[in-house]
């Protein structure tokens, strides 16, 4: 599997044009390895990381619809190194990324979300006992290198416009663990631009969730020798999380199906439709109207078909 191969992700206008707004998609879902996404875009950076540290085995966490542990998973498979997850048993359910990692092989261990932090230790403990040289990454890509995964992004988007003569006013995107969000903004930061990044929080709440975006973009401001920024700057988004990771509503159904039917384009209810819907629910709220809007699929594509029953009812 070649991971340092893959193009530039395509940015294409959407149907949509709610409020007189000219709406655009960056297909991060196309990255071609493991059905693209975000957390693809990130692996390939963690992955040159592991392979300079001489590792071979990776542990890392997440739940059973992560996007990141399938992705984790297939790119270990292909390397032929053993990959361990720690998952929480309070969101451990039937998933198509749980079922395409137990097609990669990997090891998966349950434990209360309490219990993780030190599951993982002892796991690592265990791997090292064992003669491995373990590489543990954190949920979702956290960290400088998932962080700068997406500063490589905002890089794209900005050539992007170079060369069409756009600008795109806003960049909205699934808010999670806050990588994504916090490359986008170091992004807005060195390139010294003005436009807003509004992250979507599709579980977290505020403060939290805004503090540890903050937390991540001052992470890699400061290995830079960057100024550090205040929390004013980061908008972490959390009027549509509904009851949580993986909730969802009847609006979010239509939304996907929408998108779908009329631009061809998949997302799922955990993560990209969730964010979509509360995008539009956030630009209505706030009457932005006659703008140039970037929304970033981030991925997730399995996940679109395991809600296809409840997308198909009330048609």
């Amino acid at each position: 599997m070649e991971l340092n191969n893959y193009q530039v992700t395509p940015i294409q206008r959407l149907s949509e044009n709610l409020n007189n707004n000219s709406y655009y998609i960056k297909r991060d879902d196309l990255i071609p390895i493991s059905f693209g996404g975000n957390k693809a875009r990130k692996a390939v950076l963690f992955f040159e990381d592991l392979i300079l540290a001489k590792s071979d085995c990776v542990v890392t966490y997440g739940s059973s619809s992560s996007n990141h542990c399938r992705v984790i998973a297939n790119i270990a498979a292909a390397k032929g190194i053993p990959c361990h997850i720690i998952s929480p048993t309070e969101s451990s359910y039937p998933t198509s990324n749980s079922e395409i990692i137990k097609l990669f092989g990997a090891f998966v261990t349950k434990c209360p979300v309490s219990q993780v932090s030190t599951t993982i230790e002892r796991k690592m403990d265990e791997l090292s006992a064992k003669g491995y040289n373990p590489y543990f990454i954190q949920g979702g890509g956290h960290g400088d290198i998932g962080t700068q995964s997406y500063i490589n992004a905002y890089e794209e988007i900005v050539d992007y416009e170079k060369s069409s003569g756009m600008y795109f006013d806003y960049i909205f995107h699934t808010s999670g663990t806050g990588t994504t969000q916090a490359g986008l903004v170091c992004g807005k930061i060195l390139n010294d631009d003005e436009r807003e990044i509004i992250g979507i929080s599709n579980a977290r709440k505020n403060p939290y969730g805004c503090q540890v975006v903050l937390e991540s973009v001052n992470s890699y401001l400061l290995s830079q020798d960057k100024e550090p920024i205040v929390s004013e700057a980061i908008a972490f988004i959390d009027d549509y999380v509904l009851d949580g990771y993986g909730s969802y509503n009847d609006k979010i159904l239509q939304t996907i199906r929408d998108v779908l039917i009329n631009d061809g384009i998949p997302m799922d209810t955990t993560y990209t439709g969730k964010a979509f819907w509360g995008m539009k629910e956030y630009i209505k709220k706030n009457h932005i109207t006659d703008k140039k809007i970037l929304f970033i699929h981030t991925g997730g594509t399995p996940l679109f078909f395991d809600k296809l029953e409840d997308l198909n009812d009330e048609r």
